[in-house]
Order: structure tokens, then C-alpha cells, then sequence
């Protein structure tokens, strides 16, 4: 009988592994070339500008007027994106049966708006934890709730 392949994401905003578990008991690996990282750019380097000024109503002086995006945000949000496409891929060839998403609060919320609902019914648990740092060896003592390891 042929093991169920479940891949676990592991996930901040920047940076983010995929590993495996084959079944219980078996515990996780790595999966080679599934290691990701976002451009972390400072603020400057996103934004040349300096911030717009405005005259206040009600006061003579100048204020600024603050961006109405954050631009490290966007960034994050689209790395989520780019995730969901590599799931997406991976599913259409069969790669793997079952997902587990651990990821940041905020990751996690980008994520469930970015995946497609084929990938959305593959998700049988989720973790909003950051476990980023935590070694491959150890994120099973992490999944108990969501998934034997």
C-alpha cells in the first residue's frame, strides 16, 4: 500500500521549507530545493521618496501624509503568493496527498487567501506559529495537535 505523502509548510513571510511525513511514527524530512526566501529590503530601498506634506485645515503648519501601503507588507503578501503557486504545481503532479501549514498569524492569513481550492481541500490541519528557526528534527514535537508524527 502506498504511504499518504504529507507535506508540511513551514512559513514566515520570508522564509519558508517544505518537509515531509510519509505516516505516523515515521517523523518529517526536508524536501531538497523546496527552501524559499523573500527579498528582505529596507524600507529606503522600497521607498526613495520621502513621505508627501500637506497643509492641515485647522493648523498652519505642513504634515506628512502617510503611505497608504506598507511596502514590506506587500512583500510578504506576494512571497505567500509565490508559495501557493509552488503547492498549486506540486499538486497537479502528484507530489504529495495531505498539506499542514504552519506559518505566522499574519503568513497564515495571506496563505489562506492565496491558495486554490484544490490546495485549500489538500489542508488537513494548521499551526499559527512561527517555527521558521526551529530544526526539521523538532518541528514534529510542534505538530502534535494537528498531525501524528
Amino acid at each position: 500500500m502506498k504511504p499518504t505523502r504529507t507535506w508540511i509548510l513551514v512559513t514566515d513571510g520570508a522564509r519558508a521549507r517544505i518537509l515531509e511525513n510519509d505516516g505516523p511514527g515515521r517523523g518529517v524530512r526536508a524536501l531538497q530545493g523546496l527552501q524559499f526566501e523573500a527579498d528582505h529590503a529596507r524600507t529606503h530601498d522600497l521607498v526613495n521618496d520621502r513621505l508627501g506634506r500637506s497643509y492641515d485645515s485647522h493648523d498652519p503648519g505642513r504634515a506628512a501624509i502617510e503611505p497608504h501601503s506598507d511596502p514590506h507588507r506587500a512583500l510578504k503578501a506576494k512571497f505567500a503568493d509565490h508559495l501557493a503557486q509552488v503547492l498549486a504545481k506540486a499538486l497537479d503532479t502528484g507530489s504529495y496527498d495531505r498539506l499542514v501549514v504552519v506559518a505566522a498569524p499574519v503568513t497564515l492569513g495571506d496563505l489562506r487567501a492565496a491558495l486554490t481550492p484544490k490546495v485549500r481541500e489538500k489542508v488537513i490541519g494548521e499551526l499559527s506559529k512561527d517555527l521558521t528557526k526551529i530544526p526539521d528534527s523538532e518541528i514534529g514535537n510542534h505538530l502534535g495537535d494537528v498531525l501524528p508524527v
